[in-house]
């Protein structure tokens, strides 16, 4: 049987993947959550909004024919993860996530972990400083009870309301970025701290690798708990998958 994908979308893995799978002529369909505005084109089709939780996504499917289902989420994305881990559980779709290894510390980094947003939260309160908070626009509200810091916010779109900060500066731009021009901004805007989500991969290191040049601490937010699934880490090994899965080969 032909295959027919769906690549669960939003990184640069999945974009990665869908061009590879359009190159080897595979067929299928990449899908946004439609947090971001204007969603990279894709080389294969694309739909944007959400399925209706796992349920929903089960009737999508089989109504669709899916044949395999590329979970290449953000790593934080994890209620899409769960969702697509019941789904492919209730019909029988093999499922595998393209995944990012996570960062870890290294000769020079300064971190400070936390295990989610409010422990992100939690570390802010302390006196004034300049924070550079990478933490996306979703999550901006959940700072409000520190307002004694000036916070320089870089997002994809700008934002739908003011941010909840008396003093801030927004920068409207798409990465991948560059360990050197990161380094440039945080020198700019006298940046004290970096607050980051542990994305993991190198589209998103850079202000991590700047920080670290700079003798910055990080506040670094620990990745959400995934299902339990098959997991691969490059664009290659995800059509191996592919071309195996739902054969006594594995993954």
């Amino acid at each position: 049987m032909r295959p027919n994908l769906l690549i669960l979308g939003g990184t640069t893995e999945a974009t990665a993947f869908a061009q590879a799978a359009a190159e080897a002529g595979l067929s299928g369909i990449v899908s946004f959550a439609g947090r971001v505005a204007r969603p990279r084109r894709q080389p294969l089709p694309q739909r944007v909004g959400g399925f209706g939780g796992a349920s929903g996504l089960a009737r999508y499917l089989r109504a669709e024919g899916v044949s395999h289902v590329i979970d290449a989420t953000h790593p934080f994305a994890a209620q899409m993860s769960h969702n697509a881990a019941a789904a492919c559980a209730e019909t029988g779709v093999p499922l595998v996530a393209l995944t990012r290894p996570a960062w870890q510390p290294v000769a020079g980094d300064h971190w400070v972990r936390v295990p989610d947003i409010a422990g992100a939260v939690a570390a802010l309160d302390r006196p004034a400083a300049r924070v550079m908070l990478a933490v996306g626009r979703m999550h901006l509200e959940a700072f409000a009870p520190n307002p004694q810091h000036h916070y320089l916010l870089r997002l994809v779109d700008p934002p739908d309301a003011p941010p909840p900060f008396p003093d801030h500066h927004v920068i409207v731009d798409r990465g991948p970025f560059d360990a050197a021009s990161d380094r440039r901004l945080m020198e700019a805007h006298g940046i004290d701290i970096v607050v980051s989500k542990n994305s993991g991969g190198t589209g998103a290191s850079a202000k991590i690798d700047a920080a670290r040049a700079l003798g910055l601490p990080v506040v670094m937010i620990d990745r959400p708990a995934q299902p339990a699934r098959d997991e691969v880490h490059s664009v290659a090994d995800a059509l191996a998958w592919v071309d195996h899965a739902g054969t006594d080969l594995g993954v």
